[in-house]
């Protein structure tokens, strides 16, 4: 909305100082005042006195309502195309709110806002008309007094804001000292951290390499663990196993109860150890998961045989079947081992009740997950514990600790190998009212291998070097199965004689052997043209993850605990008849570690 109040022809030099003295007057009564209107006015006169000599050059004086408020506008009009002075051009957009120039050059509209509301434009419009009225003819001596008196003001308060300007610069200056200051006195702080950085980093270099130096020394410690210990287990749990077999002498009663008490003492020796050495290979990332597709049925039925054993009076153990086909794809014996551990802790710390472990398939994101839970009715974990439970050798202290062995290590381990498998282990726990622990793992649609042809045993003749009496004994069944003629060598140092003279089929070597040991006997064997392609696999008590296979040549290594014929004939003829092409992962490596794990 526009209101006209005022519209003159501009021929001389009064008209435009008569258009002035009416802009001033409308200016201050719609509150225009002060620099804003000697601006204004200013422009408008500059303006007036360029475009004087135009053709048809007229002023008009208007209040225009606009959504911010009401705007004084002086617009010039002419008859002819032309433009303004660039000087005043861009003076006009530099003082002014808005300036614009007519698109045909026949005008210009400068404005200037007020501190009018638009709400009541009438009332303005009428108090600017009313200033019109009121003024006089133009008296050029009266407007040079009056230009002078408005430069005046305009310098008096140009002056004000310098001398603000000099003051807030002054300010400025004395901040500026400050902040140089306390920039000097920062850097040079900063300078004395970092040469605390520097030496700190320096004392954690030197402690990162002792730590790495202890590093491989526990690892070299692991490693003679396994051997020393690993192979005088396996020997009296293997023979325990064959003074049992239905084929062995008979035993009476006692004797039998007592071989069974050596074998599942064995058996409990072992679990510990093998756990030990396994954590230590997931810390060192040396366990490496072998996925292939799972039977979790099969998976199922075999827990819950294992673990019914070590179920105590008053005691169920449910372990439910899985509904629906499997399409999990992962490593079944880490699977089976993290599934063990967390059922014997279970089972190791409820005296009374249920454990239960149920199993469900979700789809999370587009991904299907296997989620595996174990609930029990025992003893509980404190809230403030659930952590520490995942810390290695950590056990809850309490009277349910009394009489139930452990090295602390069992939840621990879980979770690490199921990490390795890319899933996760969780507890929830309440004391007094049990435990239910999580396992949740990620599936894979499975692609089915092939079915290997069964071995066609037996060979005819075999050679088998190995220095430890117990481990020959132990497999003496395997190797009768294997082959109809086999030929033991106690004496390393007989091996490469013994192997030209009897000529078998195959050779099995044990790794470990007062020189020569097993890389020796092989390097003599591949050096034979008589001996040369003899297929030979070994055979060792140590973690097989220390084994040297650069200096193998190929050859399977398989470990001597729970090794069948089968295995024999897969690890020395792989891909062929006689076997189905195994790997150097070899057997189930023998009991699973865990908490409560104690029985044959």
């Amino acid at each position: 909305m526009r209101y006209e109040l005022y519209a003159t022809a501009l021929d001389d030099q009064k008209s435009v100082l008569m258009l002035r003295r009416c802009l001033q007057a409308v200016c201050r009564a719609a509150g225009v005042r002060g620099q804003a209107l000697v601006r204004m006015v200013t422009v408008l006169s500059e303006a007036g006195q360029d475009l004087l000599r135009t053709p048809g050059l007229s002023g008009h004086l208007s209040l225009a309502v606009a959504a911010h408020g009401i705007r004084v506008e002086a617009r010039l009009d002419w008859a002819e195309p032309r433009s303004l002075s660039p000087r005043i051009a861009a003076a006009a957009e530099r003082l002014l709110d808005a300036v614009t120039l007519a698109p045909d050059g026949r005008g210009v509209l400068f404005a200037q806002r007020t501190s009018l509301a638009a709400d009541r434009p009438d009332d303005a419009a009428v108090a600017c008309r009313a200033a019109l009225h009121t003024v006089d003819g133009v008296d050029l001596e009266e407007v040079l007094r009056l230009q002078n008196r408005n430069l005046l003001a305009a310098l008096d308060e140009s002056r004000g804001q310098q001398e603000e300007l000099t003051r807030l610069n002054a300010e400025l200056e004395e901040t500026n000292s400050g902040v140089v200051a306390m920039y000097s006195e920062l850097a040079r702080e900063l300078e004395e951290t970092n040469s605390g950085v520097v030496a700190l980093y320096a004392e954690l270099e030197d402690k990162s390499r002792q730590l790495r130096l202890a590093s491989e020394s526990k690892t070299r410690f692991w490693a003679n663990v396994s051997h020393e210990l690993r192979s005088p287990i396996n020997s009296v749990i293997a023979l325990a196993r064959l003074l049992l077999a239905p084929d062995s002498q008979e035993l009476t009663a006692e004797q039998r109860q007592q071989v069974t008490m050596i074998s599942a003492s064995g058996t409990t020796v072992l679990a510990l150890v093998e756990e030990l050495l396994d954590v230590a290979k997931a810390e060192s990332g040396r366990l490496d998961p072998h996925h292939a597709p799972v039977d979790l049925r099969t998976l199922h039925h075999l827990l819950r045989g294992t673990m019914q054993g070590m179920t105590r009076e008053g005691v169920r153990l449910r372990v439910e079947d899985p509904q629906g086909e499997s399409a999990l794809v992962t490593d079944e014996v880490i699977l089976t081992r993290v599934l063990r551990n967390v059922l014997s802790n279970a089972l190791k710390f409820t005296e009374h009740g249920e454990v239960s472990l149920t199993l469900t398939r979700e789809r999370r994101a587009d991904e299907d997950w296997y989620v595996w839970t174990v609930q029990d009715t025992g003893v509980g974990i404190p809230e403030d514990q659930l952590d520490k439970v995942f810390e290695e050798f950590y056990q809850v202290r309490g009277v349910h600790q009394r009489g139930r062995a452990g090295t602390g290590l069992g939840l621990p381990y879980a979770r690490r190998l199921t990490a390795l498998l890319g899933g996760r282990l969780a507890l929830t726990s309440r004391p007094g009212h049990g435990t239910r622990a999580t396992v949740e793992l990620p599936a894979v649609p499975p692609a089915q291998p092939a079915a290997s042809p069964p071995p066609a045993l037996p060979i005819a003749s075999l050679v088998i070097v190995d220095d430890d009496p117990a481990s020959l004994a132990a497999l003496r069944s395997a190797l009768h199965e294997l082959a109809r003629h086999h030929t033991e060598v106690t004496d390393s140092g007989q091996a490469l004689e013994t192997i030209r003279r009897v000529r078998p089929d195959a050779v099995l070597l044990d790794l470990m052997m007062p020189s020569p040991d097993g890389y020796a006997l092989l390097s003599a064997l591949d050096a034979d043209p008589d001996t040369r392609g003899l297929p030979v696999a070994v055979l060792t008590s140590a973690d097989l993850a220390e084994v040297d296979r650069a200096r193998l040549r190929g050859r399977t290594v398989l470990p001597k605990s729970g090794v069948g014929a089968a295995d024999l004939a897969a690890a020395l003829f792989p891909g062929s008849a006689l076997g189905d092409g195994g790997s150097d992962s070899g057997p189930d490596p023998g009991p699973e570690p865990g908490k409560g794990v104690g029985r044959p």
